[in-house]
């Protein structure tokens, strides 16, 4: 008589994790793995051709190294003729065929597939075991109690408490060097010289037979999604996360901190770890990195404002962005709290604008599936927030083009810090400037027909115009906020007369953007989900 299978264990895409507590009382004898690479997980959003072809390869290395352990694997892959193209159909099938008595998983990292798997496992009527993801360092029940002890969230809060309780960068109760944020130290331009001739761009992978399988079959299936799959590098392993680890300590590390918010024209990478991907699919523990930079720091191989502004990103921030996403969703990913209703523009899909910076970092973006955070933040997600786009379209283009993109990050980086669509749950106050911050921090407007000094006539920096439109017309709202007193006071300088020229030179703008995206067909969308 054929035993009944006692456990499935679903393994999502990015839970690759061989430390996982799902392994903790793990039987190669009663219990097996089950796992599906869906058509759903890359068209919900349509996803980037990196995207896809990073957690693909992931994936099957993943379920390859646990057969050569001896554990039993229930694979699905997207190839497969009879692929039911969706998470829960595919997992409802599973447990048809397989009866297991129980089913087990680690909590998932985004909120609409939790809410799908549990709903399919609870109509098959089969007891549901789900267990903490001890990959993070702050439990998301210790980041409740932090913050049902505040009236505000902060990071700088958190993040202090984390550093307490992990002993981190820490001299007995102090922090090293007698301070815990050395911001001020990482602010850093590359001036009219550009980087170092001698910077050494970050280790590639080159992708082996089983990837380029993937690389085939992510061409095939998704043809008309953005990315050049030619330049994939990814590590796909934990052996090749901790040697990018590795390469970033020894050869970028000590000057992360001075230029991490520098940007700088064909130069995606600079002094970025590159390490964001590997962590979200778990193949590297948090741990690692925390170890190995703290250990940079006392040997003397990298400075400590570096090291902390490096640290505070994986032990803070980090943590930071995952705790409010599970206390505030499902609520938090339709916020909108300064009412903005522009569509994204269509050239965020094309990286057709004559806006150089944009250009600079969507044609990035689009071909690599990457760019740093300050792009992001500061070139993108400002322009979004400037323009006034709704901050669920800006969402959603964040999750399909970034191949670190999993919800539980994305969401609230790019709702909360960059749009400001949380109205203050993540952030003190909106991350707003004008052109002049980029051309001091970049070298994008050189050659760039717009003067970030101008904020009205056909050469005003579209940035520039509408960061005082900005101001302008949420001044109400802002005047509220300490942190913006500096802003609104210059906005106040200016005479009614320039105002009501930005207004009009921003209204056109905006209805110049809205009609062409109107009229663009995106072939992305075409038969997705």
């Amino acid at each position: 008589m054929e035993r009944q299978l006692r456990r499935l264990v679903v393994v999502l895409g990015d839970q690759l994790d061989e430390h996982s507590a799902v392994f903790d009382d793990f039987s190669p004898q009663h219990d097996a793995l089950w796992m599906a690479e869906v058509r759903e997980e890359s068209t919900h959003v349509p996803s980037h051709q990196m995207r896809s072809a990073l957690l693909l390869s992931a994936m099957r290395h993943f379920r390859d190294r646990q057969r050569a352990m001896g554990r039993t694997v229930h694979y699905r892959q997207l190839d497969d003729p009879d692929n039911r193209g969706s998470l829960s159909a595919e997992l409802e099938r599973a447990l048809r065929e397989l009866r297991p008595r129980d089913v087990v998983w680690v909590q998932p990292g985004e909120y609409r597939v939790q809410q799908q798997l549990t709903q399919t496992v609870a109509q098959q009527r089969i007891p549901l075991t789900v267990l903490p993801d001890r990959h993070f360092l702050c439990s998301l029940e210790d980041f409740h109690k932090h913050a049902d002890q505040r009236e505000q969230l902060r990071l700088e809060f958190f993040y202090r408490e984390q550093r307490k309780k992990t002993g981190i960068l820490m001299d007995g109760k102090q922090p090293i060097g007698g301070q815990w944020n050395f911001d001020a130290d990482n602010r850093g331009s590359f001036g009219k010289r550009g980087p170092s001739l001698l910077l050494a761009p970050p280790r590639r992978f080159a992708p082996d037979a089983l990837t380029q399988q993937v690389l085939q079959t992510v061409q095939t299936t998704f043809p008309r999604h953005v990315g050049d799959l030619d330049t994939f590098d990814w590590p796909v392993t934990p052996r090749q996360a901790r040697l990018a680890l590795d390469d970033f300590i020894e050869h970028r590390l000590a000057d992360f901190g001075r230029y991490q918010d520098a940007m700088w024209t064909q130069q995606p990478y600079l002094y970025h770890s590159r390490l964001s991907a590997a962590l979200n699919l778990k193949l590297l523990d948090p741990r690692q990195v925390l170890q190995a930079a703290e250990a940079a720091y006392h040997a003397g191989r990298a400075p400590l404002a570096s090291v902390e502004g490096f640290i505070r990103q994986i032990l803070g921030w980090r943590e930071y962005v995952r705790g409010i996403y599970w206390r505030y969703m499902p609520q938090y990913r339709e916020n909108n709290a300064l009412r903005a209703d522009q569509p994204l523009p269509s050239f965020y899909w094309t990286g057709d604008t004559d806006f150089n910076c944009l250009r600079q970092a969507l044609e990035q973006t689009l071909r690599l599936g990457y760019a740093h955070h300050i792009q992001r933040l500061m070139v993108t997600g400002l322009f979004a927030l400037l323009l006034g786009v709704r901050p669920i379209e800006v969402h959603e283009w964040y999750l399909s083009v970034y191949v670190d993109a999993v919800e539980w990050v994305e969401l609230p980086n790019t709702l909360g810090m960059s749009q400001f669509a949380d109205g203050g749950i993540m952030a003190s106050k909106p991350y707003v400037a004008s052109g002049k911050y980029i051309q001091r921090m970049s070298n994008y407007c050189q050659g760039c027909r717009y003067d970030p000094a101008v904020a009205v006539g056909p050469n005003a920096c579209p940035f520039t115009m509408l960061y005082w439109d900005f101001l302008d017309r949420h001044q109400v709202r802002l005047s509220q906020n300490p942190r913006m007193r500096m802003q609104l006071k210059n906005l106040r300088q200016l005479s009614a007369d320039e105002r009501s020229q930005i207004r009009q030179q921003a209204h056109r703008l905006r209805e110049q953007i809205a009609a062409s995206s109107a009229s663009y067909v995106d072939p992305r969308r075409e038969g997705t989900t």
